[in-house]
């Protein structure tokens, strides 16, 4: 890959990841204080999900300046292997983690408007502590492969952390990551959407739901859209595509490149929009940060 290639992480990744650090950081830390604080009286499905997903985004924040240390010192990797394996891994963990608490938050708020008696007859928090628990375990299982491909390359005079290390590995990397790309990302694309439009389709047929609730789904739906757009679906297409060039030894184009080092800064944003997402849920965390009580 040319420098001019390579400019582009090496001048763009740095200062986005310090940046989404601190956002992240500071917004997914006064979230769950709130959570936890606020909440701690009406510790209710939507709390249990909401909490995990700021846990996992905290848990990976702290990795950040490893990778800005790394693309700051022109792409050299000084931190070994493991760390290398480690970041990769959490990386992916905090990905899909993310987007299975968003399709979880996403279907519980379908079964509370669609089937609110159902709900609070049948649906305690003890539920979604064990669904909580499913993910972590799926997504841990699921990801192990990442440990195996991912390492550190020498192809000169720099150490370089990448998601394949070994070119007898490419071809089983390639399935993998198309693996990924279906059951990470559009599986649970297609769950999350199925449950807005049920959302939606219920909210404009009931005249009893208030407006602010309306306001509530409108926000959530618009926030869990913006996710999939910018932060999820980008990442995995652009992803798939350049380790497909890279596993038929086609020169990969400089403008996939600069593509799919700009959907990694993007994929990270997902952290700092959780936050906005914690507020179309919780009126405790609206307010907080709004001033603006749930009556208004």
């Amino acid at each position: 890959m040319n420098d001019t290639c390579n400019a582009s992480q090496i001048y763009l990744l740095p200062p986005m990841y310090s940046i989404e650090m601190c956002v992240a950081l500071a917004g997914n830390l006064f979230a769950l204080w709130l959570l936890l604080v606020r909440e701690r009286r009406n510790w209710h499905t939507g709390v249990v999900f909401s909490c995990n997903l700021a846990i996992s985004d905290v848990l990976y924040v702290l990795t950040l300046p490893l990778l800005i240390i790394y693309y700051a010192n022109e792409k050299r990797w000084t931190f070994g292997v493991a760390a290398c394996k480690i970041e990769r891994f959490l990386f992916n963990c905090n990905l899909y983690v993310s987007i299975f608490f968003i399709m979880c938050i996403s279907v519980n708020r379908y079964l509370a408007i669609v089937y609110p008696f159902f709900t609070r007859s049948h649906i305690r928090p003890k539920h979604a502590m064990i669904t909580s628990a499913l993910v972590w375990l799926t997504v841990v299982i699921t990801l192990t492969p990442v440990l195996r491909f991912a390492g550190t390359h020498d192809p000169g005079n720099k150490t370089l952390c990448v998601s394949c290390f070994d070119d007898a590995l490419k071809a089983s990397h390639f399935k993998y990551t198309v693996f990924l790309m279906v059951v990470g990302c559009m599986l649970p694309l297609l769950v999350t959407l199925a449950s807005y439009l049920g959302v939606i389709w219920t909210v404009l047929r009931n005249e009893n739901i208030t407006t602010l609730e309306k306001r509530k789904v409108a926000l959530m739906v618009a926030i869990v859209c913006v996710l999939y757009a910018i932060s999820f679906v980008p990442y995995h297409v652009l992803q798939t595509y350049r380790v497909y060039l890279r596993m038929n030894h086609i020169g990969n184009k400089c403008w996939v490149h600069n593509s799919y080092q700009v959907s990694k800064g993007l994929a990270t944003l997902n952290m700092c929009i959780h936050p906005l997402l914690y507020m179309a849920v919780f009126d405790s965390i609206r307010t907080a940060c709004c001033g603006k009580s749930s009556g208004e």
